[in-house]
């Protein structure tokens, strides 16, 4: 283990689902972890790709499972989808397959919700899903709409198992048009330089924790920051051991990482 790195990270991006809870119940340790990272000067931002809730509901599920946090502490791919198509592109009508917090979300940040020749398609993690809403986006992306969504995640992780999240509803549109769209959430470059914005950041002190090898570390590996994968979500040790390019460190949970880096930091 690379103690010397480890005790020198001084900002977490910290993936919520599998990763600090798991649906309705926080990941043993969880909170012991959190309250480390406090007391020791450590910054922390919430950092999810699921879109279904926005900021302000995180927030509020956090606190009622005895984390501390605000809407500022938590950053979610809706969220930064709504700021890159403000801030990188021209597309202000769009149509979009997702929740109603998200639609809402896209809405306060000034974009105009159509399905009449919007400028871009949008799709996000929609536990509202419905096939008039897929219909309508085939038609639309078959006409070459420009394509746009929020995560890769092909499962979402909850209490009761695993359900499918953006990236199966992507394959599903792959199949029927052929397109495969733009994604703005994790690993995407974009997701990791808003985080860090938010943290007053630098790369060389910065950790990604999560529980995802195709977002999570694929993203921290590319943003060149630490990767921290947990084991108490999506990803299994045997599956670590295939991987090629293995992430920086690996721990059960949290729980696990929150000992280490007290070790680290007593071995300073």
């Amino acid at each position: 283990m690379q103690v010397e790195r480890l005790r020198t990270l001084r900002c977490f991006l910290l993936d919520m689902d599998g990763t600090v809870y798991l649906g309705k119940h926080p990941i043993e340790g969880a909170q012991g972890f959190l309250e480390y990272l406090d007391e020791t000067g450590r910054r922390r931002l919430f950092f999810t790709n699921n879109s279904s809730a926005d900021a302000s509901q995180y927030r509020d599920k956090l606190n009622g499972m005895g984390i501390t946090a605000t809407a500022e502490d938590i950053l979610t791919s809706g969220e930064a989808m709504a700021r890159y198509l403000m801030s990188e592109t021209p597309h202000r009508r769009v149509y979009a397959l997702g929740t109603p917090s998200f639609e809402a979300e896209l809405r306060q940040a000034g974009l105009t919700l159509t399905p009449e020749q919007p400028d871009a398609v949008v799709l996000a993690f929609d536990r509202t899903l419905t096939y008039e809403k897929l219909e309508t986006a085939c038609l639309l992306l078959r006409d070459d709409t420009p394509y746009f969504a929020t995560n890769p995640d092909r499962v979402c992780p909850t209490h009761y198992g695993y359900i499918p999240d953006c990236g199966s509803m992507a394959a599903l549109l792959f199949e029927s048009t052929g397109r495969r769209p733009k994604y703005i959430g994790k690993p995407s470059a974009e997701m990791v330089q808003m985080g860090m914005q938010k943290l007053g950041a630098e790369p060389e002190t910065t950790a990604m924790v999560g529980d995802r090898t195709y977002t999570d570390m694929q993203m921290a590996c590319d943003a060149g920051i630490a990767s921290i994968l947990v084991l108490s979500g999506e990803t299994r040790q045997e599956q670590v051991e295939q991987l090629d390019r293995k992430p920086d460190y690996v721990f059960a949970s949290v729980r696990e990482l929150h000992a280490a880096l007290q070790a680290a930091d007593a071995s300073s």
